[in-house]
């Protein structure tokens, strides 16, 4: 199977995983064979990239977490945060019950860490975890699946820095915390389609201390995924926010969370800005290690991610479009292609050849294609 922008999907070409609702309810299973009408219908979801199977194409890809349990766990989040919500637009009211408050704060939180727990049993059930799909998300559930999204990725990186079953527990919880504030933000900033004006992006920011500040009462929560909630924003050379602090003052869950938080940000469509493709996101995340990240989290994380799943359609150095049959442990980004379509001017592979770019070392990968 093959990720593909909503655009280039056409009728005849088959779902390779099952779409869900924003209440997570399924839409439509995977294998159904697409449709105008339902092309139609998953535009309106504002999902703007799904999953295929077709011609080039048929190998599964396992997500890191199965789908019921990520769907129950965006489920849990959407339900914690509305309550979350609703809670700070009462919060000035004089009657409210603070013990009914209190009560049902704990039973979200205990709920979470529920979830929390079994997507670390899962995870951590698998050897070598590696990141190969890109979670498909509507505009309207953005928030909660990126919460999860960013949990997942936070206990991958986690699992290969050799973190404990505690202390995955307590990244876990502050990744699917770690966006809480957005809850205290008006939601057409959160949700406005176009760039935010500096007063918008300044309350924004805020969302860190919001987020820090009603969660520091929760006794529930470990101390430091109290933290990742105020640091996710902070960098390495001190350039962040909201306290500017850098390097190893930076909590270290916060600063596995930070690189979590961007990849699975680059790589989703979001109001203003289209997906960006895994291997620039990567690359991106590298580039940017030593001043924005943790150089030596990079390192790792970019080992556990798979930057051309197999089905991938790439175009070559040699102008040649293949197909990535294989990934090799340590280098991803010199996968194993299958060439569909000579280039042009190309000189070197027939269609129906296999590349190993592991021994060609003079072809390169240039760029993702979506249709040949």
């Amino acid at each position: 199977m093959r990720l593909l922008p909503i655009e280039f999907a056409k009728p005849g070409d088959f779902l390779a995983k099952t779409i869900f609702d924003n209440d997570g309810r399924i839409l439509l299973r995977e294998g159904v064979a697409l449709t105008d009408f339902y092309l139609a219908m998953i535009k309106r979801l504002q999902i703007c990239s799904i999953y295929i199977n077709d011609e080039y194409n048929e190998a599964e890809i396992e997500d890191v977490i199965k789908p019921e349990l990520r769907q129950h766990a965006i489920k849990a989040i959407k339900e914690a945060f509305y309550s979350f919500e609703k809670y700070s637009l009462y919060s000035t009211n004089t009657n409210i019950d603070e013990k009914k408050v209190s009560k049902e704060k704990r039973v979200y939180f205990e709920s979470i860490g529920s979830i929390a727990k079994k997507i670390i049993d899962e995870i951590i059930s698998k050897k070598n975890v590696m990141i190969n799909l890109v979670d498909i998300k509507s505009m309207d559930n953005y928030t909660y699946q990126h919460s999860v999204n960013v949990a997942v990725l936070s206990l991958v990186l986690g699992v290969q820095l050799q973190l404990n079953q505690n202390e995955l527990y307590t990244l876990c919880i502050g990744a699917l915390l770690h966006d809480i504030g957005k809850t205290l933000i008006p939601k057409q900033i959160i949700l406005k389609p176009g760039p935010l004006t500096d007063e918008e992006y300044k309350t924004v920011k805020e969302h860190t201390t919001k987020g820090y500040d009603f969660l520091k009462g929760c006794l529930e929560i470990p101390a430091p995924a109290r933290i990742v909630a105020l640091q996710h924003h902070e960098k390495i050379n001190g350039r962040g926010y909201p306290d500017n602090i850098k390097n190893k003052s930076i909590n270290k869950f916060a600063r596995i969370v930070a690189i979590a938080d961007v990849y699975d940000a680059l790589t989703s469509d979001r109001p203003y800005s289209k997906a960006m493709c895994p291997n620039d996101a990567v690359e991106y995340i590298f580039s940017h290690g030593d001043t924005q990240f943790d150089y030596e989290m990079v390192k790792v994380f970019s080992k556990a991610v798979v930057p051309y799943p197999p089905g991938t359609l790439v175009k070559l150095s040699t102008g040649d479009i293949g197909v990535v049959m294989a990934v090799f442990p340590n280098f991803a980004l010199r996968p194993q292609v299958k060439i569909i379509k000579k280039g042009i001017n190309s000189s070197s592979n027939e269609v129906g050849t296999t590349v190993s770019l592991v021994s060609q070392l003079d072809i390169v990968i240039r760029n993702i294609e979506f249709a040949v």
